[in-house]
């Protein structure tokens, strides 16, 4: 039986969520590039970096903060340490007047592995689109499926091409239920 993965998501449904915004440097300052932490690959981060609460409200153990920079309180770094430590970055944070220590959970692997044929609707960067480099990068994908066979061992990565994508295996996606972690969904690709 092939492994199964998901789309690890924000729970934007919580009723009195907290917001996060974009990670900052020790200055106050956005961070000069906030997608590196949703590029698929190890980080050189600026020590020490904070998130500011744009909307207080109920602490979530799981967010995404401005640029879909996914946030972990250390129950959840404590599951994907234990079950991934070979495909995560865990990059101290401090969310503004919370107690921490938070993390910011960086996925160290991209994958190339989005099933075209499976996925709802595909559309790829042209020639005419005036980017030519993300020519032949993915622009929407709808439905995402990927083709487990090109996954290998990876218990979490992002897609090739399409990096907004935070996919983790079934185990994981166990271990957080088991342990009621808030502020996730989770959707089968």
């Amino acid at each position: 039986m092939p492994r199964r993965y998901f789309r690890l998501l924000d729970d934007v449904t919580i009723p009195g969520r907290w917001d996060l915004g974009v990670p900052q440097d020790a200055r106050g300052n956005e961070v000069e590039d906030p997608w590196m932490f949703r590029e698929g690959q190890p980080v050189a981060s600026p020590q020490p970096l904070s998130i500011p609460v744009e909307h207080p409200g109920t602490p979530l153990e799981f967010s995404l903060a401005g640029f879909s920079t996914p946030v972990v309180h250390p129950r959840v770094a404590a599951i994907f340490s234990e079950l991934a430590a070979q495909d995560i970055q865990l990059v101290p944070v401090d969310v503004r007047e919370h107690v921490g220590p938070y993390s910011i959970l960086v996925a160290t692997r991209l994958i190339r592995c989005i099933d075209d044929e499976a996925s709802e609707e595909v559309i790829r960067w042209m020639p005419q689109d005036g980017r030519p480099d993300r020519v032949g990068q993915y622009r929407d994908v709808d439905g995402l499926r990927i083709d487990p066979t090109q996954v290998g061992d990876a218990k979490v990565f992002r897609t090739w091409g399409w990096s907004i994508a935070l996919i983790v295996s079934e185990d994981i996606k166990r271990a957080l239920e088991r342990i009621r972690a808030t502020g996730m969904r989770f959707t089968e690709v």
